[in-house]
């Protein structure tokens, strides 16, 4: 079982990727596991925009942005540039970021520490649909009340909106490229939108997803997909467009998957398609944060989610698991799950994270957690 002293042994001794196989690319040579249970061979490729393969990203694990837009408290430039080194000398090699982050604040971030990054070694995500523009009025702090950005923001799902989006974010990230654009946020759960979720979503069928495809086809992005918290848009995307992977944010969890599994993933699997799974802990809920998932109402937390969380704990503590060691494990294991992504607000956090990716999870706590019916019984877990 790794320990947090062999993983940081690893480390300074510049080995550590070598011990993580589930952070390497898919196209190595040789079969091996990846730490949730998976094995990657050397017939597993990465497509690129001319192949008619849908863009997969290569790396099984990566650094969210969305603590680095300070959207739960404050995180210093110092401590966010010490979190991305911690992240980069670890062997992380994908990074996902918005523009919505902190209004800005998260890209500017990500791009002042991976500029100077040799372009070719890593995979960085964002997000188009939203446009920011400074402001001596700004309302930003409304919405990010921890982010000392300038913006405000405007809607915008369509094709002029997202290259006008794109460029803004190359100019905030200061790079030449992105690998995957996600759409973000057209979703019944966003109230923020100016009209209803299907009404932005016909607009992206028409503006956004061609455009995209568009991009695509011209070398500018990899891939593109779906960026969103729920999975009706996500299942509406497959059968009107032609997307490669899209981030499911909030909707595969030890608390919450039967829907994703039993409705979204066989969608998925039909399009042969992937995603990038979020919010494995439901914004730190799993493993003890007094909030579940994202926005003001937060707080308000389902009692049944209460009680399934105890649950969880207490069949984790009689098989001596870590449950939010267990929650990132389980939210990586479906054959459709490409990548894992997690936010950290502290280099002991991403150290943490990655280091549960490689512990093994005895395989009667999963036993365990079907016979008490808390995941479902098709569920996949780790080997």
């Amino acid at each position: 079982m790794s320990t947090r002293r062999d993983f940081l042994n690893l480390t300074v001794k510049g080995s550590a990727t070598a011990a993580a196989a589930a952070l390497l690319p898919r196209g190595v040579s040789a079969q091996v596991n990846t730490g949730n249970g998976r094995k990657m061979n050397s017939t597993e490729n990465i497509a690129d925009s001319n192949s008619g393969i849908p863009y997969k990203p290569p790396f099984r694990f990566g650094l969210g942005g969305v603590p680095l837009g300070n959207e739960f408290a404050v995180v210093t430039d110092k401590d966010a540039y010490a979190i991305l080194e911690a992240a980069w000398s670890a062997g992380i090699r994908y990074y996902d970021v918005s523009p919505w982050y902190g209004l800005g604040l998260a890209e500017r971030r990500y791009g002042s520490f991976l500029h100077n990054k040799n372009r070719n070694e890593y995979v960085i995500s964002s997000k188009v649909g939203k446009l920011l523009k400074a402001s001596k009025t700004s309302t930003g702090r409304e919405l990010f009340p921890f982010s000392p950005s300038p913006n405000d923001v405007t809607f915008d799902y369509t094709a002029s909106g997202v290259r006008r989006s794109i460029e803004d974010s190359l100019q905030r990230l200061g790079l030449d490229s992105l690998d995957i654009v996600f759409v973000h946020d057209i979703s019944s759960d966003n109230k923020l939108l100016p009209t209803s979720w299907q009404e932005q979503f016909e607009i992206a069928l028409k503006g956004a997803f061609p455009e995209l495809t568009r991009m695509r086809e011209e070398g500018v992005i990899k891939g593109w997909g779906m960026g969103v918290n729920t999975p009706e848009p996500i299942l509406r995307v497959f059968s009107e467009a032609d997307p490669d992977v899209c981030l499911m944010a909030s909707q595969y969890s030890l608390i919450d998957h039967k829907n994703a599994l039993n409705q979204l993933f066989p969608a998925v699997r039909k399009k042969n398609a992937s995603l990038v799974v979020g919010s494995s802990l439901n914004a730190g809920f799993i493993s003890g944060s007094p909030r579940y998932n994202y926005g003001k109402e937060s707080y308000r937390i389902p009692v049944e989610f209460l009680e399934k969380r105890k649950n969880l704990r207490e069949v984790a503590a009689n098989h001596g698991v870590d449950l939010r060691t267990a929650a990132l494990q389980f939210s990586a294991a479906p054959d459709v799950a490409a990548a894992l992504v997690v936010g950290a607000s502290s280099e002991q956090q991403i150290l943490a994270d990655y280091t549960s990716m490689q512990t093994r999870i005895p395989a009667e706590f999963w036993a365990e957690l079907k016979a008490e019916k808390l995941i479902e019984q098709n569920a996949p877990t780790p080997d």
